[in-house]
């Protein structure tokens, strides 16, 4: 995983092990990013209450990064200020792309930067680097 900030992590699907580490680590919310049908190899609702985490489930099925999931994501780390946030999907490539609008219009992130950081947290699809792009861009043309 990747901490583009101080308290709010990324990264590919977490073990049930993890899940306890992060609630140690002192992380409260859980932002799954996996398509209801995805495995994840574990119970994580019930890790997640066993050890206090807040679980936020908001399915994105690849390559579909649509304007409410970055309005979602926007909203959650701007309601948390980016703190204690663990946010994944199976590779890190759904999250990388989804944290992009919040880094640059929420954070004050220059873009390049923005996307610099989604990439090494695991950003690969091109398709949805331009979604994230010209979400970025319609949502500055309205400011």
């Amino acid at each position: 995983g990747a901490c583009p900030l101080p308290g709010l992590a990324t990264g590919g699907q977490p073990e049930a092990a993890h899940v306890a580490a992060l609630a140690k680590a002192g992380f409260t919310t859980m932002l799954d990013l996996r398509a209801t049908d995805e495995a994840r190899g574990f119970d994580e609702d019930a890790a997640m209450k066993a050890s206090g985490v807040r679980y936020v489930k908001l399915p994105v099925t690849p390559p579909m990064l649509e304007d409410r999931v970055f309005d979602q994501v926007r909203k959650l780390l701007t309601e948390t200020g980016g703190k204690g946030v663990f946010v994944h999907c199976a590779s890190g490539n759904r999250v990388g792309a989804a944290l992009i609008p919040w880094l640059v219009l929420d954070q004050g992130w220059d873009l390049e930067r923005a996307v610099t950081t989604a990439k090494a947290g695991g950003l690969k699809s091109a398709e949805m680097e331009a979604r994230a792009r010209d979400y970025v861009a319609r949502k500055r043309a309205k400011l």
